[in-house]
C-alpha cells in the first residue's frame, strides 16, 4: 500500500520532482478531484445564474454581495489553522510507525540467551518468538483494518498458527473485559523463567536482558492502542474543516467575475473560469486531505502502513533467526585485510573519482593565522615564572590582610595543599627533614617551615624601581623569623584505610 518514490528523486537534477506529478496512485490528484469538480460546479453554476438569470436590479444586488464575500472572506485564518494542525498530524502519524512493535531487536536477545541444540531447546525459542508475534498481531487487529480483516476472529489467528488451542482456552478464560493484547507478553516471561530455571539462560544478567527487551516490544503495542484509543481532539479537527470549508463557500460567491462595465474596483478582466481560486482550493483543499489520510495510518489508504506485510516479515524473520540460525556459524578465517597496514575496500571504475578526494578533518582546519597572532599571551598580573610552586603562586593571589592578618586559617592552607599535591605525609616529612630535631625557637637549616607554622605577621614586599629602563627587581632579604610554635604531631600509626578521609581534611579540622 506504501508509495515508494525514493529511487526517483535519489539524485537532484533539473525538473527532478516533476516526474512525480504524473503518478496516480497515492497523488493529490486521486484524492481531490471529486472536491474539486464539485467546488468548479457550483462556481459555474452561480456565474451562470449571474449572467443569463438573474434581472438587473438582480445583478445589482448579487454584485454587493460579491464584493462584502471578498472583502471579509480573508478574516479567516486558514493557513495558520491548517499549518498548525497538518504538522500535529504529520508528527503523529510517524510517531505511530516508530511504535510498530518490530520483533528484530527481541529475536537476537532471544538467540543469544536462550542456549539449547536440542528439541526442548529449539521449542522454547520458537514458542517465545510465537508468543511475541501473537502478541504483535493482536493489536494490529486491534487498530488496523486490513488485519482485522485477516484475522476477524480468534479462531483465524489459531488457524493462522500463531496460538494453540490449549492457548486459546486459557486466553479465553481470562476474566477481563479489557483488550488482552499484553496475555502473550506474560506467558513469554513465564517460559522465560521456567527456562532460566532449567539453565537454558545461564545466568540473571541474560535473563534481565531478555525481559527489558520483552518490555520495550510490550510499550510498543501499548503505544499503538493509546494512539488508537487518544486521537487528535475532535474540536481541533472541527475548527480546521469549518474554517477551509467556510473560507471557499464565500469564495464561490466573492471570487466571481462582475461585469467590467459597473466600473468595480478589480474587476476590469471577464473571465469564465477562476483559475487562481481554483489554485488556492487545490492547496488548501488537499493540504487538508494530506491530513485526513495520514490521521489514521492504519486504513486502506494509498499511503497507510502495510501491517499485513509487517506480521509476516516478521513472524518469519523472527523463527528463522531462532531456529535455523541458532548456533550457526561459518568457519573462523582471517579477513582479505589481516596483513594490511591500512585496510582500504576497493572501488569500482564508477566510484574511482572519490578516491581523489581528501578526507575531511574538521571544519576548522583550513582556517590559516598570521605568525603573529599565533604567539601566547601571558595575561596580565599573572606573569610568575614557569617553575614558581603552586603554592606560593597562590600566596601571591591572595590579599595580605584577608590571608594573613585575619585568623590565619586560610595562610594555613597553604602549605597543607603544597604538602597535599606533592603527595608527602606528615610523618615522612618529620623522619626526612634534617630539622626535625631542632629545639625550639631554632631556626631550621633546611628551610622547612614545619608542618603547622604561625603566619601572622606578612612578609615585607620591596619596592621594584620603576621606569622603563630599570634593572629587574631584586627580592628583598627575608627578614629573621620569629619564634614559632611546632605543633606536636601525634603518634605514629599504620597505613590508614581506603574509605578514611585524606590528612589533609583532619588536620584542617585540628586547626579549627
Amino acid at each position: 500500500m506504501t508509495v515508494t518514490y525514493t529511487a526517483r528523486v535519489a539524485n537532484a537534477r533539473f525538473g527532478g520532482f516533476s516526474k512525480l506529478l504524473l503518478l496516480w496512485r497515492g497523488s493529490i490528484y486521486k484524492l481531490l478531484w471529486r472536491e474539486l469538480l464539485c467546488f468548479l460546479g457550483l462556481y459555474m453554476a452561480l456565474s451562470a445564474a449571474y449572467r443569463f438569470v438573474l434581472t438587473e436590479e438582480q445583478k445589482r444586488y448579487f454584485e454587493k454581495l460579491v464584493l462584502y464575500c471578498d472583502r471579509y472572506a480573508s478574516l479567516i485564518p486558514v493557513s495558520f489553522v491548517l499549518g498548525f494542525y497538518v504538522t500535529l498530524v504529520v508528527h503523529r502519524w510517524w510517531n505511530q510507525y516508530l511504535s510498530m512493535p518490530l520483533t528484530d531487536a527481541l529475536m537476537c536477545v532471544v538467540v543469544g540467551t536462550v542456549h539449547g541444540r536440542d528439541e526442548r531447546g529449539r521449542l522454547y525459542r520458537r514458542t517465545l518468538m510465537r508468543y511475541a508475534g501473537l502478541s504483535g498481531v493482536l493489536i494490529l487487529r486491534s487498530v488496523s483494518t486490513a488485519v482485522f480483516k485477516r484475522f476477524p476472529t480468534i479462531d483465524h489467528v489459531v488457524e493462522a498458527g500463531f496460538m494453540t488451542r490449549e492457548e486459546r482456552k486459557k486466553f479465553e478464560n481470562l476474566n477481563s473485559s479489557y483488550n488482552k493484547y499484553w496475555v502473550p507478553c506474560v506467558w513469554f516471561c513465564n517460559l522465560a523463567a521456567q527456562a532460566r530455571r532449567e539453565g537454558r539462560i545461564r545466568d540473571n544478567g541474560a535473563f534481565k536482558l531478555l525481559l527489558e527487551e520483552l518490555n520495550v516490544f510490550r510499550s510498543k503495542c501499548g503505544m499503538l492502542f493509546h494512539y488508537d484509543w487518544i486521537s487528535v481532539p475532535l474540536v481541533y479537527t472541527q475548527v480546521v474543516t469549518i474554517a477551509v470549508y467556510s473560507y471557499f463557500l464565500a469564495c464561490l460567491i466573492g471570487r466571481q467575475f462582475l461585469d467590467p462595465a459597473q466600473g468595480y474596483k478589480d474587476h476590469d478582466l471577464d473571465l469564465c473560469v477562476p483559475i487562481f481560486t481554483l489554485l488556492q482550493f487545490f492547496f488548501y483543499a488537499g493540504w487538508l486531505k494530506v491530513a485526513e489520510q495520514l490521521i489514521n495510518p492504519f486504513g486502506e489508504d494509498d499511503d497507510d502502513f502495510e501491517t499485513n506485510f509487517l506480521i509476516d516479515r516478521c513472524f518469519q524473520v523472527s523463527m528463522l533467526a531462532v531456529d535455523e540460525m541458532y548456533d550457526d556459524l561459518a568457519m573462523l578465517e582471517k579477513d582479505l585485510y589481516w596483513d594490511a597496514a591500512e585496510a582500504r575496500a576497493p572501488y569500482t571504475a564508477a566510484t574511482a573519482f572519490l578516491l581523489q578526494q581528501p578526507s575531511f578533518q574538521g571544519s576548522t582546519f583550513d582556517i590559516t593565522l598570521a605568525k603573529e597572532d599565533m604567539q601566547f599571551q601571558r595575561q596580565d598580573g599573572l606573569d610568575a615564572p614557569p617553575n614558581e610552586p603552586h603554592g606560593d603562586f597562590l600566596q601571591r593571589l591572595l590579599p595580605v590582610g584577608a590571608s594573613m592578618g585575619t585568623g590565619g586559617l586560610l595562610a594555613r592552607r597553604v602549605p597543607l595543599l603544597r604538602r597535599k599535591n606533592s603527595c608527602v605525609s606528615e610523618e615522612s616529612m618529620a623522619a626526612s627533614c634534617a630539622c626535625a630535631g631542632a629545639p625550639d625557637g631554632a631556626v631550621p637549616e633546611c628551610g622547612c617551615e614545619g608542618p603547622l607554622l604561625d603566619l601572622g605577621q606578612p612578609e615585607p614586599e620591596s619596592e621594584a624601581p620603576t621606569g622603563p629602563e630599570s634593572p629587574a627587581p631584586v627580592p628583598a632579604p627575608r627578614a629573621p623569623a620569629e619564634p614559632f610554635t611546632v605543633v606536636p604531631l601525634p603518634g605514629t600509626r599504620g597505613p590508614a584505610p581506603p574509605w578514611l578521609p585524606s590528612p589533609i581534611g583532619e588536620e584542617e579540622e585540628s586547626l579549627a
